[in-house]
């Protein structure tokens, strides 16, 4: 197989993580821009300790702090941008919207300005965005990649990230714009703050328990982003969803199933809008109900299409 040469952001996160691992096992060359080198490097260290343990993979992750670092001789094929502050980490307010903005815009802004200089650019260019950009909808209406936006925040946010990717596009590099799902997997993602709850039996349908959920397995994100790099024709906004979405109230009682656990303690919409605000309002009380039109269309199977058969690998 031929080596490619990553250049990813947000790399030590929980896709970046998962996707790095995944390049380890065919042994592709990984450069990862962080702000802590240190610490990213240790981060990798381990993960790289078991990938050669279990495939005897010779490869290893290359940290930089600043773009500047990369050496003028050095090329991409891949760039891959999944930097960005945790949308659902803290409540919103003035100061914490801004710092979500910024975290994202202005990583973008700089793979910009250097790609814009670079004589050899590379092949693809992966822009992470979220499936925040359709907005908040109150319709059971299948939404593909030509939905439409809205004025809610999280569909700004996306906008503005997508907007600020354009310039790259603009270099005449392929260009995918990754609006992530509700991401599932193990040590981490959204199932590591939903877990504890339900492990407890105190689990339940948040709200009404009928906004839809698109989720997706890690293993299925992992592999979507590698179909979508490895594919010429595929361009533009990809949904990073399994192909059966489901409401909150099924997705609760399926979770409760696989943990073996009742799913019966509902949490109020005033509660959630008293204790998360407008982040509650837009990420846990409202949902759209999305499908990956462009990569089912394009021929990618799903490793793990049905939720039940997600959640029971998973715990």
């Amino acid at each position: 197989m031929y080596q490619q040469r990553y250049l990813i952001t947000g790399g030590s996160g929980f896709i970046g993580t998962a996707f790095i691992k995944a390049l380890l096992l065919d042994n592709h060359d990984v450069t990862v821009l962080t702000r802590n080198e240190v610490k990213t490097a240790q981060h990798f260290e381990a993960v790289t300790a078991t990938v050669r343990e279990d495939y005897q993979s010779k490869t290893k992750v290359h940290t930089i702090s600043s773009l500047d670092n990369i050496k003028p001789e050095q090329s991409f094929d891949v760039v891959i941008n999944l930097a960005g502050q945790d949308i659902a980490d803290k409540r919103w307010n003035d100061e914490i919207k801004q710092q979500l903005i910024d975290s994202r815009i202005d990583i973008t802004k700089a793979l910009h300005e250097y790609l814009e200089d670079v004589l050899v650019k590379p092949d693809v260019f992966i822009s992470g965005s979220a499936l925040g950009y359709y907005g908040l909808r109150e319709t059971d209406e299948q939404i593909t990649e030509k939905g439409s936006s809205d004025e809610s925040f999280s569909s700004q946010l996306c906008q503005q990230w997508e907007a600020e990717a354009k310039a790259i596009e603009a270099l005449g590099i392929r260009t995918c714009y990754l609006r992530t799902g509700i991401v599932l997997g193990k040590n981490g993602g959204a199932l590591a703050k939903m877990l504890p709850p339900f492990k407890m039996a105190l689990g339940g349908p948040i709200g009404s328990g009928k906004q839809w959920m698109s989720w997706i397995h890690i293993d299925d994100i992992v592999s979507m982003i590698r179909f979508a790099i490895d594919n010429e024709s595929i361009q533009g906004a990809i949904n990073g969803t399994a192909p059966n979405p489901v409401i909150n109230k099924q997705f609760s009682k399926t979770l409760g199933k696989a943990l073996k656990r009742p799913a019966l303690f509902t949490m109020p919409a005033f509660i959630v809008k008293l204790l998360f605000g407008q982040m509650g309002e837009e990420l846990l009380l409202a949902g759209q109900r999305v499908v990956p039109d462009k990569l089912t269309q394009a021929g990618y199977k799903f490793i793990y299409p049905e939720l039940a058969d997600a959640l029971e690998n998973i715990v």
